[in-house]
């Protein structure tokens, strides 16, 4: 079988998502998550973008053994320069370089000749060959640029030293039959073809990019760009599992397959969904919740008789357990250790304190302790924003049919302050707010609130995402406890932390050195 390589851009494009402002211990734990997926290639940001990116990148790439990451980069020298600072501590140095090729692009955008685009390209490619030793080109907006000049194009670049060429259809406004002509066409004309891979990058805005990705794969391509739930600009990029698994389970039509352990799927889905705060649908392909739910009678009767009936894909392809009770109050920290490794994670003993302690707090309250309830515990635990200037320590909330809803809390501040507060609301969640935002004494504004359980049962962890702006900063924010009032609060406050603490990183950015 051909070996598709999978160019994960969670983290870049993936990022883009309205909405979605992910820190840097979030990303460095995706990149991790998506290490043990197995992907090929990460793009872990945009370093000339912001300091943050530039700090984010090199970190995953001196961190992350087990698989190239690269960086996007225009055609600029300085971009480049900054983009090989960020990745040189890593094991395989790969730069992504790009520039619009189609002529609305060209014409209104770059203000550029087609020769002069050419130019830029060649001398962009050729002048990162003296660092990098994998050089991707892209031609965005590809899928509506002339085929001819694109065939002159790629042929150049190649020649500089690109040795992957990316096709986007940055828009989303192809068809599977049209990629599919492009990428055959490139294949047949362009001369020095063989001294390259050709890639396929596709985006969601006619809900065709997983079928225009899997169209460019048979028709030559060998490598594919997506991201975890198919997040992205927009309506978002071609998703990952769903490729992924379609290659494995229709190998006798495509005759491609990855090196992806799809087992470690629905975890990554989960982290992904968790740390953006972009839900899963419940009929998303492969990852949700109702992938493997069967509800029709004669379908619950086929299954029950033989799975194949109506069940192609099998849960443990993808990493769902039907054992989901794993632990309890009276488990020990050995076997609390061992599930942890069986969830694909390592631990110091710092860590596993930590995570123990929270562990037997929750099992106080709750019988039976799930996965996801340890996946929750996990992330939290490795999440947590880099300096806590505000930490909740007492909450208490009056509530009745008939009496105006009161939150008193207990706060501390990074320097030991302590702060105490008291104030009304509509309601429960509005009065915590309105308390936290005397407290800070400073207006926040809140812009999206939604919560959800970590599990089933009346005794599930209750998961609080909120998008605030506040200092003229927009961020997301998370919390989990038993408690939805609690996780209210948290969610709040993680939400503040995270705008102190990129503030602070934006006033003190790090100067980049190049050699």
């Amino acid at each position: 079988m051909r070996k598709i390589n999978v160019f994960d851009t969670t983290l870049r494009d993936g990022e883009q998502s309205a909405g979605v402002n992910l820190n840097f211990e979030e990303k460095l734990e995706i990149a991790k998550q998506l290490e043990r997926l197995n992907v090929d290639i990460i793009e872990a940001g945009f370093p000339a973008s912001s300091p943050g990116d530039f700090r984010s990148v090199k970190a995953i790439a001196e961190t992350i053994k087990g698989c190239s990451v690269t960086g996007l980069s225009r055609s600029v020298q300085s971009d480049i320069d900054t983009t090989w600072a960020a990745l040189k501590g890593g094991v395989e140095p790969r730069l992504h370089v790009f520039i619009a090729t189609s002529p609305i692009h060209m014409t209104y955008k770059l203000k550029k000749t087609p020769d002069e685009v050419i130019e830029t390209a060649v001398q962009s490619v050729r002048y990162a060959a003296k660092f990098f030793p994998h050089i991707q080109w892209s031609a965005e907006d590809a899928c509506r640029s002339d085929l001819k000049f694109l065939v002159k194009i790629v042929e150049q670049v190649i020649d500089a030293g690109a040795s992957v060429i990316n096709i986007p259809d940055t828009v989303g406004y192809i068809t599977p039959h049209e990629i599919g002509h492009i990428f055959s066409y490139l294949k047949e004309n362009v001369r020095n073809i063989d001294r390259a891979i050709l890639s396929t990058h596709c985006h969601d805005d006619l809900g065709m990019a997983v079928a225009n990705s899997l169209s460019a794969i048979e028709h030559g391509a060998g490598q594919v760009e997506c991201t975890i739930n198919g997040i992205g600009e927009r309506a978002g990029n071609a998703s990952l599992e769903e490729i992924a698994v379609a290659l494995r389970i229709r190998h006798d039509y495509y005759n491609a397959e990855t090196r992806l352990k799809l087992n470690e799927i629905k975890r990554t889905s989960s982290l992904v969904s968790k740390l953006t705060g972009m839900v899963v649908p419940n009929n998303k392909a492969v990852v949700g919740a109702n992938a493997f739910a069967h509800e029709s009678g004669i379908h619950q009767d086929g299954v029950l008789k033989e799975k194949t009936t109506y069940e192609i894909i099998t849960p443990e392809l993808v990493g769902v357990s039907s054992n989901r009770m794993v632990l309890g109050k009276h488990s020990g920290r050995h076997a609390f250790k061992e599930k942890i490794k069986e969830l694909g994670h390592t631990v110091n003993d710092e860590e596993l304190s930590r995570l123990f302690n929270a562990f037997k707090d929750l099992a106080d309250k709750k019988k039976d302790i799930t996965e996801e309830d340890l996946f929750a515990i996990l992330t939290e635990e490795r999440v947590a924003t880099s300096v806590a200037y505000y930490k909740v320590q007492q909450l208490q909330v009056n509530y009745g049919t008939n009496n105006i809803p009161t939150a008193t809390i207990t706060m501390t501040t990074l320097d030991g302050k302590e702060l105490q507060e008291a104030a009304t609301g509509s309601g429960s969640v509005e009065a915590i707010y309105n308390t936290l935002e005397r407290m800070i004494n400073s207006p926040v504004k809140l812009l999206d609130y939604r919560i959800q359980s970590v599990s089933g049962g009346r005794d599930a962890l209750a998961e609080v995402y909120v998008k605030i702006r506040y200092e003229e900063l927009e961020t997301s924010g998370r919390g989990t406890a038993h408690d939805v009032l609690e996780a209210s609060a948290k969610a709040y406050v993680n939400a503040i932390n995270r705008v102190m603490n990129r503030k602070q990183k934006d006033e003190l950015p790090e100067k980049i050195h190049l050699s």
